[in-house]
């Protein structure tokens, strides 16, 4: 039975993972023609398994739902993986860019909270990231925060990732300090 699911097309419930979604802008728009005005919207949605992976869509259409609809379908075609420091915070302070949008993401302790503006809050959220001190510096225009906050993600490196590119074990990468829970969540990560 299952099989000819997969032969159709259909998942099983196993396959994909739930996502969460959160609406971070609507614009209607209008274009103004010989009949009256036309009206638009656009939607921008970012979409994440709250475990590491995010991504974000926009849409338009002439209603809203239809236009979120699509954004969702958008976000969830272009996910990254992220990297977390025991599935709570960055491993680095990283930086992004996007046009004249900069965002600066810092690692906090445990405690912290998600300390972000608007459309990276929800970037960081959908991350599931718990605790991060984030600042926008430039533009405020939605769209450019969130590419942004996505370009400086795409450069999170852990630990393992940068042993494994140098050809070196972990506990020789990190300091003295950060050792033991490296390993620990490591050796937790592959079991």
């Amino acid at each position: 039975m299952a099989r000819e699911d997969n032969r159709r097309g259909g998942r099983d419930r196993d396959e994909a993972p739930e996502f969460a979604d959160r609406l971070v802008a609507i614009n209607r728009v209008s274009k103004t023609t010989k009949g009256g005005k036309n009206f638009g919207f656009a939607a921008l949605v970012v979409v994440g398994d709250q475990k590491g992976r995010v991504g974000f869509g926009k849409g338009k259409a002439k209603e809203v739902p239809e236009a979120i609809r699509k954004a969702t379908e958008q976000a969830k075609r272009q996910m990254i993986r992220v990297p977390l420091r025991e599935g709570r915070t960055l491993h680095h302070d990283i930086e992004g860019r996007h046009g004249a949008g900069k965002v600066v993401m810092r690692t906090a302790p445990t405690g912290t909270g998600i300390i972000a503006g608007g459309p990276m809050r929800a970037v960081f959220e959908m991350l599931g990231v718990q605790d991060v001190v984030a600042k926008s510096i430039g533009s405020a225009n939605p769209y450019n925060m969130i590419r942004a906050t996505i370009d400086g993600l795409k450069k999170e490196a852990s630990p393992r990732m940068v042993a494994q590119r140098r050809g070196k074990k972990v506990a020789d990468i990190l300091r003295k300090d950060e050792a033991p829970a490296a390993e620990a969540s490591s050796e937790a990560a592959e079991a």
